[in-house]
């Protein structure tokens, strides 16, 4: 009986102690409860807060360095061309931007035309055409023929990726043919004069100073030149109701501008007919065989005047006409000098009197009768130009 005692009371102090623990609990959640209630009653009470973000700071003015310019790009002199008589050269450097970064050869281009050569010193790229090569287009006016090509330079991506650094050039590039005998390249801004320059006398009689092409067939369409070609002249003389007649050429002098009276001045042909460019300068300069009486060619080596930028010079000639049937003279002559003077027509010993001064000579049957004539003709302007790098 004590046993059973016992053990029901440990039971109901088992259940009073849980009891309680449970009525604790409870007053516990009911204070945080109360609790939590006037927290939320005490902020629904209280204004907005006034706390916002920060404005974010003002933006700098940028700064440059004292005298800070900024540079201004420039074109890149990279490009000259040449017109000749029926073709063109073009020397492209291979820094064809100026940008001290040299493009690949294979993509530069005239006309579709790849370059035909390359000077590794000069790191240039050289083009040559045919007027009527390399994609060019022929434009016409009442005055001239003007050719124009297209340079075109289109960068390869780098190396193996899809990029590139440089734009697409291209640059036209005309060559300008008079069409009255004359050429240009647009070097120069004078108004041109024929070079095919023929007065009649009171006589009528026709002199002519002409360029010629290299065979000799036909005038020259170019006046330009570069240093050291040979430049091929014509002279003669045309006559209608007169005995056939021989032209000979006096005196010729070169000068920047046409008056034979400025300086500086190159009297390279004088003497009544003595060529003196060789001798005095080691030149090939000469006269041709002479096979018709009205007609005598010559030829001289290209040349500059020391200084002068503009590479124009005229060629003033003295001509004179006299009977054919006259031999040729101290007077009468057209003598070149190699290793010894020879006289065109083959009577070298006219020429004996070059290294002095020729006197009068024998006078010709026209000569006699006072008849006699005599013309001054002026060849330019012609454009010498440095000759192109190798």
């Amino acid at each position: 009986m004590s046993t059973i005692r016992v053990m029901l009371w440990l039971l109901c102090g088992a259940h009073t102690a849980a009891a309680r623990h449970l009525r604790g609990n409870e007053d516990h959640r009911r204070d945080v409860q109360q609790s939590a209630g006037v927290q939320q009653e005490k902020q629904s009470i209280h204004e907005p807060l006034s706390w916002k973000f920060p404005d974010p700071p003002a933006e700098e003015q940028p700064r440059h360095p004292p005298e800070f310019e900024l540079k201004t790009p420039t074109a890149a002199d990279s490009i000259s061309a040449v017109c000749g008589e029926s073709s063109v050269r073009v020397v492209v450097k291979k820094d064809l931007l100026g940008i001290d970064k040299p493009v690949l050869p294979s993509d530069v281009t005239l006309g579709g035309c790849p370059a035909t050569g390359e000077d590794p010193d000069a790191q240039v790229l050289l083009f040559e055409s045919e007027l009527h090569g390399c994609g060019s287009q022929l434009l016409m006016s009442p005055d001239s023929f003007v050719y124009v090509f297209m340079l075109l330079y289109s960068p390869s991506p780098l190396g193996d990726s899809p990029i590139i650094r440089t734009r697409d050039v291209s640059v036209n590039i005309e060559c300008h043919y008079l069409r009255k005998h004359d050429v240009s390249s647009g070097l120069l801004t004078p108004s041109w004069a024929p070079f095919s320059v023929k007065k009649a006398s009171e006589e009528n009689l026709y002199f002519s100073l002409r360029l010629m092409t290299d065979d000799w067939q036909f005038p020259r369409p170019s006046a330009q030149f570069v240093l050291g070609e040979m430049m091929k002249f014509e002279v003669s003389v045309k006559q209608f109701h007169h005995l056939p007649l021989r032209v000979t050429v006096d005196s010729c002098v070169a000068t920047l501008v046409p008056n034979i009276d400025t300086v500086p001045r190159y009297a390279f042909l004088g003497n009544n007919g003595c060529l003196f460019d060789s001798q005095l300068t080691g030149s090939s300069s000469r006269f041709l065989p002479q096979s018709l009486d009205n007609t005598l060619q010559f030829e001289v080596e290209a040349f500059r005047f020391h200084q002068d930028h503009s590479g124009v010079i005229y060629i003033t000639c003295s001509m004179r006409a006299t009977a054919a049937s006259a031999t040729a003279d101290a007077t009468n002559k057209a003598c070149s000098f190699s290793n010894g003077w020879s006289e065109a027509s083959g009577v070298h010993q006219a020429c004996s009197c070059c290294e002095t001064e020729c006197g009068t000579g024998q006078p010709s049957p026209l000569t006699k009768q006072g008849d006699q004539w005599k013309q001054e003709v002026v060849a330019g302007p012609i454009v010498v130009n440095e000759r192109p790098l190798p």
